[in-house]
C-alpha cells in the first residue's frame, strides 16, 4: 500500500477511504469466499486474447463479446442437461460423504442439534443454523459427514441443507442471460456529451531496444521451466549433443540444392 500511495496517491486514497479494505483485500474480507481464490480465470482470458491484444479497442471488444457469448451459451446448455440436484463438481464431492456417514452414532440433543460420534472426528450439528463444530459445513455450505448422519437420523433430505448456490437451478440462472453483439458502430446511440468529448492521445514514451515483451512477468514464487529444443531432431526436452536420433529433423533442414 505504501508503494501505491507513493506512485498513485489518488488511487490509494480512493481504495483506502472510499472503497475500503474489506472490498478488495482478502485478509479484511468479512464474508465467505467460494472454495479457493486463484488467478485461473485471468490466465484463461489472457491466453484467449493473446492474438487479439494488438487489435484496435473496438475490435478487441468484439472478440471478447463473441467469446463470452459462446461461453455463456455452451454453459447454459450444459447446465440445462444436468439431471442431478447439484452441479457436477459438487455432486461428485457430495456423494462419497454418504458412505462415510454410515455407521456413525447419532445422539439428538434437542429438536435441531445432534451429537455425531464415530470416525476420526466427532461433531455437534445444528440443522437449523446449518453449522457443525468441525467447521466444514460452515465454510463449504455443503453438509459434512456429521450433518448427513444427523439428517438421516431426523429423516430430513440432505439436499435441503445444501447452499442453493450449488444447485442446478442457480447454475442455470448464472448463465440465463444472453450476451448480444453491440452492432455496427454506425448504429450506436452515443450521447452528445460523449461524442463531443475531446480525448487526448496517451503519452508516448521512448521505446526500449529489442522485441516488445508479450508475456507477463512471473509472480513472486512462480517459476517457469524453459523447454529446450534439439537442433538436430527438432524435439523438445534435450540438446543436440544428447540427441539419440539417427536422422536429422525433416522440417526446416532439407537441402536447398537438390535437383528436382
Amino acid at each position: 500500500m505504501t508503494e501505491i500511495s507513493h506512485r498513485y496517491p489518488r488511487v490509494a486514497e480512493y481504495v483506502e477511504n472510499e472503497v475500503g479494505f474489506k472490498k478488495w483485500s482478502r485478509c479484511h474480507y468479512l464474508g465467505l469466499r467460494y472454495n479457493i481464490t486463484t488467478t485461473n480465470m485471468v490466465e484463461s482470458l489472457n491466453s484467449m486474447l493473446v492474438n487479439a491484444r494488438d487489435f484496435p479497442y473496438v475490435a478487441l471488444l468484439d472478440v471478447i463479446q463473441e467469446k463470452m457469448s459462446k461461453w455463456w451459451n455452451d454453459r447454459r446448455i450444459i447446465a440445462m442437461a444436468i439431471t442431478a440436484p447439484l452441479t457436477p463438481s459438487r455432486e461428485s464431492e457430495f456423494r462419497p460423504r454418504f458412505a462415510q456417514s454410515n455407521g456413525r452414532h447419532t445422539l439428538q440433543l434437542n429438536p435441531v442439534t445432534y451429537h455425531v460420534k464415530g470416525g476420526e472426528l466427532e461433531g455437534v450439528v445444528d440443522i437449523f443454523n446449518k453449522t457443525c463444530t468441525c467447521k466444514e459445513f460452515d465454510i463449504d455450505k455443503l453438509p459434512c459427514v456429521h450433518a448427513i448422519a444427523a439428517a438421516h437420523h431426523d429423516q430430513v433430505s440432505v439436499y435441503n441443507l445444501v447452499s442453493p448456490y450449488y444447485t442446478k437451478e442457480y447454475y442455470v440462472l448464472a448463465y440465463g442471460e444472453t450476451i448480444y453483439p453491440v452492432g455496427s458502430q454506425s448504429q450506436w446511440d452515443v450521447p452528445n456529451e460523449v461524442a463531443t468529448r475531446v480525448v487526448l492521445p496517451r503519452e508516448v514514451k521512448e521505446r526500449k531496444r529489442g522485441r516488445p515483451k508479450t508475456s507477463r512477468f512471473p509472480s513472486v514464487g512462480e517459476f517457469r521451466k524453459r523447454k529446450n529444443r534439439c537442433g538436430k531432431c527438432g524435439a523438445y526436452g534435450h540438446y543436440k549433443k544428447k540427441c539419440n536420433s539417427q536422422t536429422g529433423s525433416t522440417e526446416g533442414n532439407q537441402p536447398t540444392n537438390v535437383p528436382v
